[in-house]
């Protein structure tokens, strides 16, 4: 037992590894290492062994908490185990090797309903703030294969199928590699167990041709990106007449020169004077619905947070709407004249520190630290 890796070591896990952990981890590994990604290649075979038989003592509770306890020695009586045979422990837990083997490489016979459903298709949809933000009506055009109209979709000008030769109708190929045996989908046939006998010429027997579509959207209101809406059936149509696939349109909005998104608050920064600022004003303010009158009142220190109700995003559902929140950057006046100048210096003489409250208390704060 003394030339043997830890476990954990050998997966690349720490001992409080979930299940979920474990799996995901032989999955990634098993999948580099396996026999057929590495054909000839007696190290990775080595490791693949080395693999299989640590997933197969850690994914059981029972043999994992004697691994555990007493390391190698715990497991030793395990038959076939100890000779480096991960599947002398009776199986992998779970479901067995073969769902394990089914995840990772995708074989095994595939059901005809499965093989025949046409692939899922991403649209990647660009709205602009206000179009996430209220919703929109638009059309996409996407290429996208259509069902053949000479053949109906079946993939076959007289409509018939045989027995596919090369599996013998099992849908399914099995090969001798290294220590087991695996099968996997009939290359020929796609696992269906059948080939056409009389391929249609226009679609070369795949049911389908080269197209585009136009689609009608309804967007709702209240998107942000990375949301996805789901077009059941708009997806490409299946092999040999098999139901279409799904679309799914992933939407992206493109940043906006004056607002930003804050879950459903509009955010946006408006610039006041120093004059506004410290004698209040009435400014208007730019919100997603048009300008509106907000009063700023006097003595209005910058970065200050102002909220307008409801001028929001609207919810997903449209139940209630956000608010917009105004944040106020009181500006320094430059480049200022002579006359400007003496009397913002007269101002200074005549107020003091009487009209700065924050730094009044700020520097008191500062005495009594420092003295």
């Amino acid at each position: 037992m003394a030339d043997k890796r830890d476990y954990y070591e050998v997966l690349g896990v720490s001992r409080e590894a979930t299940p979920q952990d474990l799996k995901s981890a032989y999955r990634r590994l098993a999948h580099q290492y396996h026999p057929d990604k590495n054909p000839n290649d007696k190290a990775a075979e080595e490791r693949f062994k080395e693999i299989s038989e640590a997933y197969a003592v850690l994914a059981d509770e029972e043999k994992r908490a004697a691994y555990d306890r007493f390391g190698h020695a715990g497991i030793s009586g395990s038959g076939a185990a100890a000779e480096g045979f991960p599947f002398g422990f009776g199986g992998f837990p779970g479901g067995g090797i073969n769902d394990i083997f089914g995840e990772v490489f995708g074989g095994g016979r595939r059901s005809r309903a499965a093989k025949n459903r046409g692939a899922d298709l991403r649209y990647n949809l660009e709205l602009s703030f206000e179009e996430a933000a209220f919703g929109c009506e638009t059309k996409v055009r996407l290429p996208r294969p259509k069902r053949c109209e000479a053949c109906g979709g079946s993939g076959s000008r007289a409509g018939r199928e045989s027995r596919c030769s090369t599996c013998g109708g099992t849908g399914e190929q099995r090969f001798q590699q290294g220590f087991f045996a695996v099968s996997r989908a009939c290359t020929r046939c796609g696992g269906s167990g059948t080939v056409l006998a009389d391929p249609c010429p226009a679609c070369r027997g795949d049911g389908r041709v080269q197209s585009s579509a136009e689609l009608s959207l309804r967007i709702p209101p209240g998107l942000d990106t990375g949301a996805r809406i789901r077009l059941s059936g708009e997806g490409e149509p299946g092999e040999r007449g098999g139901p279409a696939g799904d679309l799914y349109v992933v939407v992206h909005v493109r940043d906006h020169p004056i607002f930003r998104r804050q879950d459903d608050d509009v955010v946006c920064r408006v610039p006041i004077s120093f004059v506004q600022a410290a004698l209040g004003a009435q400014i208007d303010v730019p919100t997603l619905d048009g300008k509106v009158a907000m009063k700023v009142p006097a003595g209005t220190q910058n970065g200050r947070v102002f909220r307008l109700r409801e001028k929001g995003i609207p919810s997903s559902g449209g139940r209630r709407r956000g608010d917009q929140l105004v944040e106020v950057a009181v500006e320094t006046p430059t480049h200022l004249s002579r006359e400007q100048r003496d009397l913002l210096e007269r101002f200074a003489e005549l107020s003091g520190d009487q009209t700065h409250p924050q730094a009044h208390s700020f520097f008191d704060k500062v005495r009594e630290l420092f003295g």
